[in-house]
């Protein structure tokens, strides 16, 4: 990584709540990382636990932003999307990697859609089928296990044994450029697992962290923009995934105990932690 590496990520933002875009820009800026925001939507809070939430829908936006920027001159090292607002989002922004990317840079998707079995609201299986695409266009793909089933037309479960795990990550591979990171392996006690594929060399490692049974909003962002932020910095997918799951469960733990913060997981008290996790 060069000091000038930049990097673009394209998900919404909510004004209170920690996801998305507000723990994107702040845990990659901390890798010392130049981070550009494109929203996919503005709410006045996330989608989960709040009722009356307020949305504004960029989709219209996004074709001007790429014009602009393509009279500017503007390209990135790395392109990183997670949730977007609508279907239509979806090719819009793989035309803006096509046209935004440098050669040879990087393109991380998080299928921001679905988990604990349920798509999230307003997503159904027709996005599921069309996020798949732009998987397809992504150097690292990282959804859940719900996310997978629905790209991968399976149902989903509460559990799943290794041999299911290994046949979902081994048939994601078909959905990404090069390396799949299945979250959700729960086949070690006291353990949540990480299944690290690379479909060029067919590589495949377990990474595991201390499993922490809290539910929380959010800390798939958190996983995946600290994942994002060590790759780029230059640690091996498998390393990066061990340094973004112990960094998801400092955040967990400072969370835990307080009933009024049920929005998302205290990131910020945690980040200057990440130096010592990339050592």
């Amino acid at each position: 990584m060069s000091e000038n590496t930049k990097i673009l990520t394209i998900q919404d933002i909510s004004c209170f709540g920690q996801c998305s875009i507000t723990v994107a820009l702040p845990v990659i800026s901390a890798f010392g990382i130049e981070t550009a925001i494109l929203p996919s939507a503005v709410l006045s809070t996330h989608t989960s636990g709040f009722e009356g939430f307020t949305v504004r829908d960029l989709t219209e936006d996004l074709p001007a932003i790429q014009k602009h920027w393509e009279k500017e001159g503007i390209y990135f090292d790395a392109i990183y999307t997670g949730f977007i607002a609508s279907i239509e989002q979806l090719d819009y922004i793989k035309d803006i990697i096509a046209s935004r990317l440098k050669p040879g840079g990087l393109v991380f998707v998080d299928p921001a859609m679905a988990d604990h079995g349920e798509f999230y609201n307003g997503f159904d299986q027709e996005f599921a089928d069309k996020m798949g695409e732009l998987c397809k266009v992504g150097d690292y793909i990282l959804p859940n296990t719900t996310e997978a089933c629905y790209l991968l037309h399976k149902p989903w479960k509460e559990e799943f044994t290794r041999e299911e795990m290994l046949d979902m990550a081994n048939e994601l591979s078909e959905f990404t450029k090069r390396h799949v990171i299945l979250k959700g392996d729960t086949n070690e006690e006291g353990k949540l697992g990480m299944l690290v594929l690379d479909k060029v060399d067919s590589s495949l490692e377990i990474v595991y962290n201390d499993r922490i049974d809290y539910v929380s909003h959010g800390t798939g962002d958190v996983f995946a923009s600290s994942f994002v932020g060590s790759t780029m910095v230059g640690k091996t997918p498998t390393q990066a995934a061990k340094i973004a799951g112990e960094f998801t469960k400092k955040a967990i733990e400072k969370t835990i105990g307080d009933e009024n913060h049920k929005y998302g997981v205290k990131f910020e008290q945690v980040i200057l932690e990440l130096n010592e996790l990339l050592r």
